[in-house]
């Protein structure tokens, strides 16, 4: 997401370096560029032009501090704006009224709602230790109902039962009275969805608005549809009193326009995005953090709280321990490791978080994703037990058979090999203190522009 837009930014800044001040002569032509960007990125019209008009008013004039380049101010401007036009902060749901607590999730077809109301549930039962009650009002949609039942049975919540034949008030009348007698946090309805917005629709979810009485009621939009998303979204807000927005598929969005039109064109925050098909890949919108990597500072914190919920502390003990004692990092470990990276959402997610990812060309970026990394693991599972706890009984034979077991070649289980040995160099170093130096390093590089 965001990596045209983080690329030219990026361009921009650099031009400025070297300039002991601000003027509206030598900031002209970065704004420029500033402004193609964000049109090239699908951001609305309206929020460029506001955009670069505050952007250009604080920047002018402005002294540069000692310590500081030209680039660096203005990186701190358009961030500060950045976040300004996204919402300022994150806006959490408000689910602090007597249970249960009922979200009404409408949008249209496609645009991922029935997914979101599982990725949605899953969240709150793991994150909030809340008690979930799914149910589907979409009674037009072939297998919608059916759809729903499997993905709440995945993510382990309460389903209510519907059927094509109900009246969609009636669902949500009895799934929010079922919630009430058992006791259940919170309520999550899920609307019909349209080809596109009509009268009928509108009228239909109105009516269920008001049966429902929901605390929440959430518009869900699939960001790659850009300057439509953002219509859509005002169509919706001028007909429902919306709290706030889930903007799917963003992983797929590499212009990322969406983000930053919606809350300033409706006047709703995001308070959710959909960065994967997984049903655990649902993030919370931090504006700041938003801000922080489309100019290529990087997620540390987001990175940080996913690792805190998925990382199995156990094995990141007991592998610590063992690095401790002096005992290898082998292959079982590296296989440990690669199951968990994937858990977090896969090696891409976890770099688009990185700082100065942008800088990396992309021909190098390619040639790391998920798609190696599972052929990674399938060579690791055709390994025998003894054969992961020693590599270094892996020879000839050995290889031959790891390839055809997980249909790949000899080189990739030698290439494979080779980066084991690289990483197991690394863990000796981080088990003798290497981590503070590493970590010295790291905060002694340049910043990112």
């Amino acid at each position: 997401m965001f990596d045209g837009l983080t690329e030219q930014l990026g361009r921009t800044v650099k031009n400025l370096r070297g300039q002991g001040r601000l003027t509206e002569e030598n900031i002209k032509d970065a704004l420029r560029e500033v402004r193609m960007a964000l049109l090239e990125a699908d951001v609305a019209l309206p929020v460029v032009r506001d955009f670069i008009k505050r952007v250009q008013e604080r920047a002018v004039g402005q002294e540069v501090l000692q310590s500081l380049t030209p680039g660096q101010v203005l990186v701190k401007i358009v961030r500060d704006e950045l976040i300004h036009v996204m919402g300022d902060a994150n806006a959490e749901l408000r689910l602090n009224v007597t249970p249960p607590a009922v979200i009404l999730m409408a949008g249209l077809q496609g645009s991922g709602k029935t997914t979101s109301v599982a990725k949605l549930a899953l969240r709150l039962k793991e994150r909030d230790k809340k008690t979930v009650l799914v149910t589907s009002g979409d009674v037009y949609r072939p297998a919608a109902i059916a759809q729903l039942e499997k993905l709440a049975g995945d993510v382990g919540v309460n389903f209510f039962p519907s059927r094509d034949t109900d009246d969609p008030v009636a669902i949500a009348r009895h799934a929010i009275d079922h919630a009430r007698k058992q006791f259940i946090d919170v309520v999550i309805i899920d609307t019909a969805g349209r080809l596109h917005v009509d009268s009928d629709m509108m009228d239909e979810i109105r009516r269920i608005h008001a049966a429902a009485n929901p605390v929440e009621t959430l518009f869900v939009v699939d960001s790659m549809t850009g300057q439509d998303a953002v219509n859509t979204a005002r169509a919706f807000n001028d007909a429902l009193p919306l709290t706030g927005v889930i903007l799917t598929k963003t992983d797929g969005d590499t212009r990322g326009g969406a983000a930053l039109s919606i809350r300033q064109v409706t006047g709703k925050p995001i308070k959710f995005l959909g960065v994967g098909e997984k049903i655990a890949s649902l993030e919370p919108f931090h504006p700041d953090r938003i801000a922080s990597r489309i100019l290529d500072m990087g997620d540390v914190l987001s990175l940080v709280e996913e690792a805190e919920h998925k990382i199995d502390r156990d094995k990141a003990d007991k592998l610590a321990k063992k690095l401790k004692k002096g005992k290898g990092f082998d292959l079982e470990d590296f296989r440990d490791q690669l199951k968990q990276m994937r858990q977090m959402g896969g090696i891409a997610r976890l770099l688009d978080k990185l700082p100065g990812i942008a800088s990396i060309p992309r021909e190098a970026k390619s040639q790391v994703n998920d798609k190696e990394t599972r052929r990674m693991e399938a060579m690791l599972d055709s390994m025998t037990p003894h054969e992961r706890h020693f590599p270094e009984v892996i020879k000839g034979s050995r290889k031959r058979r790891i390839a055809a077991g997980s249909g790949t070649q000899v080189q990739d289980v030698n290439r494979l090999l080779k980066q084991f040995t690289q990483m197991q160099r690394m863990m000796k170093q981080l088990s003798k203190g290497g981590m503070a130096k590493m970590l010295r390093n790291f905060k002694g590089g340049a910043t990112p522009f």
